[in-house]
């Protein structure tokens, strides 16, 4: 069993995201597993201005947000606002992108289930 403290989310062992990112973000590993079916957990923080590229879960993902104002959109749907303690939830398959457009940094949890499949970058 391991606890990560309040304030010591992206301590420790931090690395540049899996994926395409628009800008600069560091992301944090807190539990991975392979089988049955791949699962992260994983503190992501996005600089200001940066975004993930166009991606789906074939299992799905859950984004909470621990720091700052982001957005998110499904592909074809209106630009959503999140916001500090918003929980964000993405379909298997469901393309979207989410990250920090703005000028403030952003940070969010995600649970990431199965294989992702990333695209092109949006248009923000």
């Amino acid at each position: 069993m391991a606890v990560v403290r309040r304030g010591e989310h992206m301590g420790g062992d931090v690395r540049k995201p899996q994926g395409a990112f628009t800008g600069d973000a560091d992301q944090r590993t807190i539990h991975s597993e392979v089988e049955p079916r791949p699962v992260r957990v994983s503190f992501v923080r996005f600089q200001p201005g940066t975004v993930t590229h166009w991606h789906s879960h074939s299992g799905g993902q859950v984004l909470h947000v621990v720091e700052g104002d982001g957005r998110a959109q499904n592909r074809g749907e209106l630009v959503i606002e999140l916001h500090h303690g918003d929980t964000l939830t993405a379909s298997p398959g469901q393309e979207h992108w989410h990250g920090a457009p703005g000028a403030t940094p952003m940070a969010h949890m995600a649970v990431t289930i199965g294989e992702v499949t990333w695209l092109e970058a949006p248009e923000t």
